[in-house]
């Protein structure tokens, strides 16, 4: 090794060692007579002394060479340090310098490498090599690595199983848009890159791999944001003669065994909220229960009194948000912008605020007197302090619209604390949604997903008012993962592929491996695939799941880096049987 010790192993029980360190120059400073290197590799930063007079000229010289991320070599004895940085781990200590050796110069570079860097997000996804020697990006990967061989520890310890599954797949029309791979022994054929390894594991508990698990890329073409890649990882499992109890306490217990072992965080048992609730309670079916401001509905209060905006709306509902009764025109009418946007798409906002002396003053003055505000002071549950914010429209809009108005409050009065873990599990999707576009039904979650034993029968007669066997995993506002109790029994199978307008021959096309697959003894079974990514970022309090990826895309789905996607050459556009097209970048 070049090296004897990392730049964060030295402490001053090392004092009087001779040893040998390898790393990145994070900064120089020549103060004439002394001169002071910070040496930074991915354990730490440790400091290097030279001293005219006393260290050669020609170390000195060497070292006045050196310039940013230049890669050296360092000899010396460790030394105790006159003036102590308690920021540093190794901060007690320093090298006597006895040998410089430069190993790889470095151009400057375009960026500080600093926690606070200097460099754009744009600029630094280009030199992203560069962005991961930063200490935030570096923690990000220990992090998500840690929660990577906890996660493999506890499932090993439940005696689930490993097993790779193919990346070069069979396209499917349900979901979101496939990746598609051109095949040149096939020609005018074409792979799909999975978006999950459903059916494959599906298979293996027809095998008899009765407990599966798998960390898999996965891949979908759809439009990105803050948590989404076209290549993110999963938690991808699996289990046989389960229900889903059975799946819920297993997964629940593994994340709890993952906040207690990497945070030391003690997460309480995961209450059960019904979709109906949550969009009832919260407008969302992944609701954020780090703070209140449950839904209330005001319709036989607030309609029928002469103003046409609740009279005509089919939902009239409002939150309460304690405290804020403060809250000035100025910020109010910033509120009514805020919900009028395109992406919120309500046309306007109601307000009462209850005034700490008991007055009550709202935006609707002239169609509700004193007495009916009071009214609804009682309805919301209200204190003096208080402001009551209602919307009113078409229910399920209004409900979602509402959602964002109750998160962007949230957010104002800091209640959604990054420290702050609440959990929960949603249960009871509808199993089919109608798509106006399509006129027809599409699966909630897939179309492997089996119906509520008691409803199977409404399959043929009303498949709308059928729920699923499934649930979904939310920490803080995020859907960490969902999954279901899977359909095991070839008729049901088929009734599902009716019900969502596929033809036989289109049912058998796509999926008659699988459907032959359950005609050879096929166990019931149900799992769940859970976010890697998006967990990752939860566990470190953040937002965005790029940070989390060693080399992500950008919102376009470009990599900056290397410059991908890219054309190819009409070569090998030929070769794969594609038309040649002319390309523009």
């Amino acid at each position: 090794m070049l090296r004897t010790h990392t730049c964060g192993a030295l402490r001053i029980e090392h004092v009087g060692t001779r040893v040998g360190l390898t790393g990145w120059v994070q900064r120089m400073r020549d103060k004439g007579g002394l001169i002071w290197i910070d040496l930074r590799d991915r354990y730490g930063i440790t400091q290097l002394l030279l001293e005219e007079g006393r260290s050669s000229s020609e170390l000195i010289e060497t070292a006045r060479t050196l310039g940013r991320e230049f890669v050296i070599k360092a000899e010396g004895n460790v030394i105790e340090r006159v003036s102590k940085n308690p920021k540093l781990a190794t901060g007690d200590i320093e090298i006597d310098l006895t040998g410089l050796q430069v190993l790889n110069a470095s151009k400057i570079p375009p960026f500080t490498i600093e926690d606070e860097t200097d460099g754009g997000e744009e600029l630094r996804m280009k030199y992203r090599y560069l962005d991961l020697r930063r200490n935030p990006l570096k923690n990000n990967l220990l992090l998500r690595h840690k929660l990577s061989l906890e996660t493999r520890k506890y499932l090993d310890s439940q005696e689930f199983v490993e097993v790779e599954t193919p990346y070069l797949i069979k396209s499917t029309p349900e979901g979101a848009r496939d990746f598609v791979v051109p095949s040149r022994m096939n020609a005018g054929e074409f792979y799909a890159l999975p978006q999950s390894p459903q059916t494959f594991k599906q298979l293996l508990m027809v095998a008899g791999y009765d407990r599966y698990y798998q960390l898999v890329k996965c891949f979908r073409d759809e439009d990105l944001r803050a948590d989404r890649q076209p290549e993110f990882t999963q938690i991808d499992c699996e289990m046989a003669f389960v229900e889903q109890e059975d799946v819920l306490n297993t997964f629940e217990g593994m994340m709890r065994y993952l906040f207690q072992t990497i945070k030391g965080i003690k997460l309480p048992e995961f209450p059960r909220m019904s979709y109906e609730e949550a969009m009832k309670k919260y407008g969302s079916d992944k609701p954020d229960l780090r703070f209140g401001m449950e839904f209330v509905e005001l319709n036989e209060w607030a309609q029928g009194k002469g103003f046409g905006v609740f009279d005509q709306a089919e939902l009239v509902v409002g939150i309460n948000v304690s405290g804020a009764s403060n809250y000035t025109r100025k910020q109010l009418d910033q509120l009514t912008d805020f919900v009028k946007r395109p992406q919120v798409g309500a046309k306007g906002l109601v307000y009462v605020k209850y005034n700490v002396d008991g007055s009550l003053k709202s935006s609707v003055d002239k169609f509700f007197d004193e007495a009916a505000l009071k009214q609804w002071v009682e309805v919301f549950g209200s204190k003096p302090g208080d402001l009551m914010l209602i919307l009113s429209g078409h229910k399920d809009q209004v409900r979602v619209q509402l959602s964002a108005l109750r998160l962007e409050m949230g957010d104002q009065l800091e209640l959604r604390k990054s420290d702050e873990y609440k959990a929960l599990w949603v249960t009871d999707f509808p199993l089919l949604e109608w798509n106006e576009d399509t006129k027809r039904f599409h699966a909630m979650h897939h179309p492997f997903t089996s119906p509520k034993a008691e409803e199977a029968h409404l399959l043929e007669s009303d498949p709308g008012a059928v729920h699923a066997n499934a649930y979904d995993m939310v920490i803080n506002g995020v859907e960490i993962g969902g999954g279901s109790i899977r359909i095991h029994n070839e008729g049901l199978q088929k009734s599902m592929f009716e019900a969502l307008g596929f033809t036989e021959e289109e049912a058998r096309n796509q999926f008659g491996f699988l459907m032959n697959a359950f005609q050879y003894g096929a166990p019931p079974h149900g799992g769940i695939a859970l976010g890697f990514d998006r967990l990752a970022a939860i566990f470190a309090g953040k937002d965005s799941i790029r940070d989390f990826i060693a080399f992500p895309k950008n919102n376009a789905g470009r990599d900056m880096m290397i410059d991908s996607p890219s054309t190819i050459s009409h070569e090998q556009l030929e070769e794969l049987s594609l038309k040649v097209v002319t390309q523009k970048k």
